[in-house]
């Protein structure tokens, strides 16, 4: 039977709830625990798979096909635990769920209400897997006193309240603020956070104050005494040069301690943290640097490429160089000459998006990668964007586009070299989609099998021919173009097992240009980094002459 751990957050949001209950989970892995990391957001999004990475960021895919929150990178990234579909909920998804009980009749005529029907279906949703762990952490979204977090709160009281003494406890997160000016660290917003939390029913067992410096013991007592909770339950959570430095911090502080402390488990197992030791070694005093420019569209708010820049990062761990990711946005090149700007990088990438707005830059920063010999990868809509380039300027279809163009236009501009893709095979199903179908969930999601060609620059990489990946596209690049591609040296390396879809180019003559239909940032792991980045790294290092 796991034990519980929920992760609570106040004062502001963006402290690092994600990051803080990833940390943990690797440490308590480090001590022999097995562990399973759960999100519960409050939004009324049903997921956040229609919501522009503006709002949001970047939408994280699960194998089994799950639009989730960008958190659950974080778990995967630190525990090597793979997320699922029964690891992310929202409060759309539990009122969505409640009310189809409700039309069906399954309440036998009750009133529904938010106590007990809404925090009944967030207990259920809990207690998914629990025999399958040690301990389940269970980060709440928002900030306590915030409206739409409120029946997510009441349910982890309840829930508490309905597992044995002991089984259960709770992790605020507050912000410690330094007042310059008065040169002090200020408790009284954590104290606030604290007391909001208690006139709920959930009294905190541990505090993480994210502070910029340490916190002195008198602010420690201050906060212990005023907050109920044990001294050596105050963790500090300063700000570090990276976040892969973050399990060994919160070690240092006594968080996995004070958590196996908390819940009376005793003697306690010594952690081994050799692993995270060699990687923040790795970051802290690399061999060099490489410049990566990513050619995108929502270049203003990095979240939204978050798994993409710490893909780059371990790719950077594995080759012992730092990897300097710098953003462009695509839209410049419609308007000037990219060369100015990608001079002086040693590679380039372009990422997946949706629309059109900014693809014709992509279909630039592609061809200036593959005429001036820089490595390249292409994701998703960038293997698009590739192929597109090959196909304008190698063969004769100079009016070379994708279908999804043309939609978005109202108009027939294109030959459609990139099309919707209305019917294909999941598992030992057939699934099929229209143009007018909704937008959410209806994409081509989760873990699919893809078989490599022998000999191909990508079967070296991963070191076999059958691989599986993680989709969310509608759009594929169309197989009845292969040859004529193909015959310019652009080779469909990667194929779905039933041969029809193409999962990756690249180009033969060129040091490294691979393009690839899925996201192989999703699993790159700072233990175990996505071959595809490993390799694009070591090739980045050897076009800036470091070897």
């Amino acid at each position: 039977m796991a034990r519980f751990i929920f992760i609570t957050g106040g004062v502001v949001s963006s402290l690092g709830k994600g990051l803080a209950s990833a940390a943990l989970g690797a440490l308590l892995q480090a001590r022999g625990f097995t562990v399973r990391l759960r999100k519960l957001d409050p939004y009324l999004n049903v997921d956040p798979g229609t919501m522009s990475p503006f709002e949001h960021g970047e939408v994280f895919v699960t194998d089994d096909g799950a639009e989730t929150d960008l958190d659950l990178g974080h778990y995967e990234r630190f525990t090597g635990v793979a997320a699922r579909m029964t690891d992310s909920v929202s409060s759309g998804r539990i009122y969505s769920t409640v009310l189809e009980k409700e039309r069906r009749g399954d309440y036998l005529g009750k009133t529904i209400q938010v106590i007990p029907h809404v925090t009944n279906e967030i207990k259920d949703f809990i207690r998914i897997g629990e025999d399958e762990v040690d301990f389940m952490l269970c980060e709440i979204g928002g900030t306590v006193g915030d409206i739409e977090g409120l029946p997510f709160f009441e349910a982890i009281r309840q829930f508490s309240q309905d597992k044995p003494r002991g089984q259960c406890i709770f992790m605020h997160l507050t912000l410690l603020p330094y007042i310059k000016a008065s040169g002090e660290l200020k408790t009284k917003p954590t104290q606030h956070s604290v007391k909001e939390l208690r006139s709920i029913g959930i009294a905190p067992d541990i505090l993480v104050c994210r502070s910029e410096g340490p916190i002195p013991a008198k602010e420690r007592e201050k906060l212990a005494l005023f907050c109920n909770v044990r001294p050596d339950a105050v963790i500090a959570a300063q700000d570090l040069a990276s976040i892969y430095e973050a399990p060994l911090a919160y070690h240092r502080e006594g968080m996995d301690q004070a958590v196996l402390d908390a819940f009376q488990i005793s003697p306690t197992p010594k952690p081994d943290l050799s692993a995270w030791e060699d990687v923040a070694d790795r970051i802290a005093n690399p061999e060099g640097e490489v410049r990566v420019a990513i050619v995108g569209k929502y270049t203003q708010l990095e979240d939204a490429y978050k798994s993409i820049a710490e893909a780059l990062t371990h790719g950077g761990i594995a080759n012992r160089v730092k990897v300097k990711a710098e953003w462009i946005d695509a839209e410049i090149f419609e308007r000037e000459d990219p060369a100015p700007y990608l001079e002086g990088f040693d590679a380039i990438l372009v990422p997946g998006g949706f629309g059109e707005r900014g693809t014709e830059g992509k279909i630039k920063a592609a061809e200036f990668a593959r005429t001036r010999k820089v490595p390249y990868l292409g994701i998703c809509l960038g293997m698009q964007m590739a192929v597109i380039e090959a196909a304008r300027n190698l063969t004769d279809l100079r009016d070379a586009g994708s279908e999804e163009f043309d939609h978005e236009a109202g108009k027939k501009r294109f030959t459609p070299v990139v099309y919707h893709l209305k019917e294909w095979v999941q598992g030992n199903a057939s699934v099929t989609r229209k143009l007018t179908d909704a937008k959410g969930g209806t994409m081509r999601l989760g873990a699919y099998d893809a078989v490599l060609k022998a000999g191909s620059k990508v079967a070296g990489v991963y070191g076999g021919l059958n691989i599986e990946e993680r989709h969310r596209h509608r759009y594929e690049v169309d197989i009845k173009y292969r040859e004529a591609l193909e015959a310019k040296g652009l080779c469909f390396s990667g194929m779905s097992p039933d041969g029809r879809l193409p999962e990756i180019v690249e180009i033969e003559d060129h040091p490294w240009f691979i393009g690839v239909q899925f996201h192989p940032e999703l699993k790159s792991k700072p233990l175990a980094p996505h071959p595809l980045f490993r390799d694009f790294v070591r090739a980045a290092k050897e076009n800036s002459r470091l070897v």
